[in-house]
């Protein structure tokens, strides 16, 4: 079985700066906007601050909630693709995440899913690379 990496994030290093999802939305969607962020900032005050993304679940919940079939996992990297042409914006898959990793888009109506920039022209996910504190890194998993 192949070795999936999902985003990890340190809670002691995090300060919650938001420039994850300001990089995110930007590489995805051309935008700053943290709506459209594939990560998302979850801050409990006055002392968590974090970042969650998908989590590459070997059966995801996610994709077999799709009624569309509109998820598909690749195997290899274990990224979940959204299939643009299939997405109703149901949100099945969001209710399903058992880490509530997935949002869906304010403007396309389309589910957003972290796929560590691999549907990019970057070889290695972009809030991991400009996080100022190194508070984001992969983890592998077997």
């Amino acid at each position: 079985m192949p070795r999936h990496e999902f985003i990890v994030v340190d809670p002691d290093l995090c300060i919650g700066c938001e420039i994850c999802e300001s990089v995110c939305s930007f590489v995805h969607e051309g935008v700053f906007n943290p709506l459209l962020s594939r990560i998302k900032r979850v801050r409990i005050e006055p002392i968590i601050n974090i970042a969650l993304s998908c989590q590459k679940c070997e059966d995801p919940d996610c994709v077999n909630a799709c009624p569309q079939k509109a998820l598909e996992k690749n195997e290899k990297t274990g990224s979940i693709k959204v299939n643009e042409d299939k997405c109703t914006g149901c949100a099945f898959c969001i209710r399903a995440c058992p880490f509530g990793a997935i949002s869906l888009s304010t403007e396309s109506g389309i589910v957003l899913i972290c796929d560590l920039c691999e549907s990019t022209e970057y070889d290695e996910p972009q809030c991991i690379e400009l996080c100022p504190r190194e508070a984001i890194s992969l983890k592998s998993v077997d």
